[in-house]
């Protein structure tokens, strides 16, 4: 890994003051790049608008976590190995039935997954292939934990987490709601899913690589990732930007009161990006996610809040509307509740990070940047009995 420097990543993409380390580079990857143009994504070289409407989310963890893109076979294989560790230890669901429900789902997860790292430990070799089996365990069960979770600290009842569905979203909406959900649904999750996958050095997956450089196990990066992912300055904003647009009952009263809040210099969650300059790729693949869950729900008015917002965002602030944004719509038009629209983040990201953690392990350094001193000079010191 390259030592900390203080070029820019990208030619002409100039640092964020309001982003510590911004265009300084803090390591290599072969797995993702970001903003390169000012409004481009590409998953180990696939751009995301080829992919994310195209491929099955399985297909993005097996580029990620595997290295390579499946073919049918494989795919149905993959599939097949992702549906047998849907299943939850004992110590876990004892774990999870004594978290409150007035938990956060972040928490759930954050608690799960360590839980699952003492019962299911991760060998001390941090052999490779072992590596991607926890990866595609995480992956597949985070779901069961936290709707076992959901349902048992709500009412008591310890449903079975082992569905049917050959997907990773569809499982997640079958046990949400008790019952398979529309192809529609599916397929909108699948590409939730992708968009959220990857997205190079951001907070959550940097701290995974920081667990990671110092020698620690798969599940101690994965929960120190969670505990990052849960801040509203980055995973959370989906959540925030669902309050925010929920204040509104037409889209004209959301445009005064925007309008208001800027000349009032207060911050709108859901736009702008520390590494996108243009816009955000995403933005306009789930902005189409969101209109057509909301035209078959005959429902159209969040979705054009939230619209009439990104609209007024960008005349006022030339700020631009990221992922997060219309996935919120998308989540609600799902039946999600809001709290669990970041714990959707986790399980897609999980493929990112977990990829990151092998790709640091074979770098094999530690990550130890230095810190600009602000402290007082060398000064003399006073015992005890002398300090007045």
């Amino acid at each position: 890994m390259p030592l900390m420097n203080a070029s820019p990543q990208s030619a002409g993409a100039k640092p964020k003051k309001s982003v510590a380390l911004s265009g300084v580079a803090a390591g290599s990857t072969a797995l993702c790049t970001v903003g390169r143009s000012g409004n481009d994504l590409n998953y180990r070289g696939y751009d995301i608008l080829d992919i994310a409407e195209q491929c099955e989310f399985e297909e993005i963890a097996h580029l990620l976590v595997h290295e390579k893109l499946p073919n049918r076979a494989e795919l149905t294989a993959y599939k097949k190995k992702l549906k047998a560790l849907r299943g939850l230890p004992a110590p876990v669901k004892v774990t999870l039935e004594q978290i409150p429900a007035s938990a956060h789902p972040m928490d759930v997860l954050r608690t799960g997954c360590s839980v699952l790292g003492a019962t299911l430990p991760e060998t001390e070799d941090h052999d490779i292939a072992r590596a991607r089996d926890i990866a595609d365990r995480l992956m597949a069960c985070f779901g069961s934990m936290l709707l076992y979770w959901h349902h048992y600290s709500r009412d008591k009842r310890r449903i079975e987490v082992e569905t049917d569905d050959d997907s990773i979203g569809g499982h997640f909406l079958t046990l949400l709601h008790g019952r398979p959900a529309k192809p529609l649904w599916v397929q909108s999750m699948h590409t939730s899913l992708n968009l959220y996958a990857e997205h190079e050095f951001n907070a959550s997956t940097f701290a995974a690589r920081v667990v990671a450089g110092t020698g620690s196990d798969m599940y101690s990066a994965v929960t120190g990732a969670i505990g990052t992912l849960k801040g509203p300055k980055h995973g959370g904003a989906n959540e925030v930007g669902f309050e925010v647009m929920n204040r509104y009952e037409t889209p004209d009263s959301a445009e005064r009161d925007i309008v208001a809040r800027i000349r009032n210099k207060e911050v709108v969650i859901g736009f702008g990006h520390p590494v996108y300059t243009i816009a955000d790729p995403r933005n306009k693949i789930i902005k189409e996610v969101a209109r057509r869950l909301s035209q078959d729900a005959g429902e159209m008015e969040m979705f054009e809040i939230a619209e009439r917002i990104e609209q007024v965002m960008m005349r006022e602030k030339k700020m631009f509307a990221n992922l997060d944004w219309f996935s919120a719509v998308s989540y609600h038009r799902m039946g999600v509740p809001t709290a669990m629209f970041t714990p959707i983040f986790v399980i897609a990201r999980t493929s990112g990070w977990t990829a990151h953690v092998i790709e640091q392990r074979i770098d094999n350094k530690i990550i130890r940047p230095t810190a600009i001193y602000t402290g007082p000079e060398p000064r003399t010191f006073v015992p005890l009995q002398d300090r007045k």
